[in-house]
């Protein structure tokens, strides 16, 4: 029997809820070469929004789309030795047209292509400089591949806040922009799991990427949608949920798309006909123990200082943390000292800050603090 949920992974079209609007605008986008980037919490959605868009373009002969994760990316030359490798690969049907396409468009550069056994990577591409800048080479490579093929090229770049974190980052950024601005027959779209750093990034007037094209928020899922969907696969399945249930999963999880998806499942697996209070109970706290060593490790890595104001955070303090009798309960020194543990916890991507909101970035981890907090 198919799996009736999809958790871990962008979700495929059998798993892929809502976002009607949200398809549209992006279809649109990629359609009309308009930039666009895309920020929502982690685990939302964005890479299987995408992806489905993508796979919706197939169709369309005029525009083709290549997918690249950077999520590996630590320096520039990664960055260029993936953009060029992965441009070259996925607008490349044959092992010919790979070696005769990386020889025409990376002319000053020496480019090696390998095959090897691994039947989900066949063939490779890895390029050696023959002089010491070459970045505006590699950077132009869509453009002048695009005109060639007669398309536009839509490049989906997934973990783009990578960029953010490099070494002199601001002139990295300024040097994609510098290039990117001026293309006519390429359009980005940019995305990635730190919201934060994508807020930074393309909402701050003094970041290169300030107004570079259209910013798609994404909201959480209206539970409605959930409803239709989680009750036709328990039925599906010979099986039955309670409306009820479907609240209190969602409920429990804040809407996290992904959450939901595998909490679901685990009440799923437990039930044999009917969904009960019991079956519920034993997936939350299943969903818990799962992530336990996950929070454990994060909690570990905390300064006494950062517990403090996680404690404060648990206690319902989240609107008062610079209220002096907030900081002297919790120890947290003054307001100066909050700011900092604040950016801490953020980059830590332990809490999240909204309109000057401060709240847990995973739904889950309040739960597990109030069940497993080891103090």
């Amino acid at each position: 029997m198919k799996t009736p949920f999809m958790y871990g992974v962008a979700a495929d079209a059998d798993h892929f809820t809502d976002r009607e609007e949200e398809k549209k605008r992006l279809q649109m986008n990629f359609e009309n070469g308009i930039n666009t980037i895309i920020i929502s919490p982690r685990r939302w959605g964005k890479t299987s929004l995408v992806n489905r868009v993508a796979e919706n373009m197939l169709t369309n002969s005029l525009v083709q789309v290549v997918r690249i994760d950077a999520f590996s990316v630590r320096t520039p030359d990664d960055f260029y030795r993936l953009l060029a490798t992965e441009i070259i690969r996925q607008t490349s049907t044959r092992l010919e047209e790979w070696v005769e396409n990386a020889k025409r468009f990376l002319s000053s550069l020496f480019p090696v292509i390998s095959v090897s056994p691994d039947p989900m990577n066949p063939v490779s591409l890895s390029i050696k400089s023959v002089s010491n800048n070459y970045s505006e080479e590699v950077l132009s490579m869509p453009e002048r591949i695009a005109q060639a093929k007669g398309v536009h090229l839509v490049i989906c770049i997934d973990e783009f806040q990578q960029i953010g974190e490099l070494k002199d980052s601001l002139t990295f950024q300024k040097q994609l922009r510098s290039v990117w601005q001026h293309q006519h027959n390429v359009s980005y779209c940019l995305y990635g799991s730190k919201r934060h750093l994508l807020m930074n990034m393309f909402g701050k007037r003094s970041y290169p990427f300030y107004k570079f094209g259209d910013i798609l928020f994404l909201e959480r899922i209206p539970i409605a949608y959930w409803q239709e969907y989680i009750s036709s696969r328990f039925v599906e399945s010979g099986r039955r949920i309670d409306t009820h249930y479907i609240e209190e999963i969602y409920s429990y999880v804040n809407g996290d798309s992904s959450y939901i998806q595998q909490l679901s499942w685990l009440v799923w697996t437990r039930t044999e006909t009917e969904v009960t209070d019991e079956v519920l109970t034993e997936s939350q706290n299943d969903l818990l123990t799962q992530n336990h060593a996950l929070f454990m490790e994060q909690i570990n890595s905390l300064s006494a200082s950062q517990i403090r104001f996680i404690k404060a955070m648990q206690a319902g303090k989240s609107v008062s943390l610079g209220h002096k009798e907030v900081i002297d309960e919790f120890e947290l020194g003054s307001t100066a000292n909050v700011a900092v543990l604040k950016k801490a916890l953020q980059k830590k991507g332990i809490i999240d800050i909204e309109g000057g909101r401060v709240y847990f970035s995973d739904p889950l981890f309040s739960h597990w603090l109030r069940r497993s907090a080891p103090w």
